[in-house]
């Protein structure tokens, strides 16, 4: 499973971004799927999660109310849309798919990542 995330980029203190995710190599619609973010000096974070179904999805308490994961089966797509953001929301993103559980913090498959920035 290859995933690439995009979406990215430069934004001011309570705007928005949508991050996209395409898999390929191999269908992911049973698949759980998450975003994860790494800032500088810190450790991985669990930001979001979506069962495969789409019916359950999981929030870091940091991101709650803000941010929104969904999911497109038939485009092997996963989605954040993120708004009011914040600059402590600057990171690099990344998407994830594992055939477990979607609140798990080990997934199997991983994207390069996309920077996201939030000046202030």
């Amino acid at each position: 499973v290859q995933l690439q995330a995009s979406g990215g980029g430069l934004v001011q203190a309570g705007g928005s971004l949508r991050l996209s995710c395409v898999a390929s190599g191999r269908t992911t619609g049973r698949y759980s799927k998450a975003w994860f973010r790494q800032a500088p000096g810190k450790e991985r974070e669990l930001v979001a999660a979506i069962t495969w179904t789409g019916g359950t999805a999981y929030y870091a308490d940091s991101v709650k109310g803000r941010f929104t994961i969904s999911r497109d089966n038939a485009k092997n797509m996963v989605y954040l849309q993120m708004n009011s953001l914040k600059p402590e929301d600057t990171a690099v993103y990344y998407c994830a798919a594992d055939p477990g559980v979607a609140s798990q913090h080990r997934y199997d498959y991983w994207g390069r990542g996309t920077l996201v920035t939030v000046s202030s």
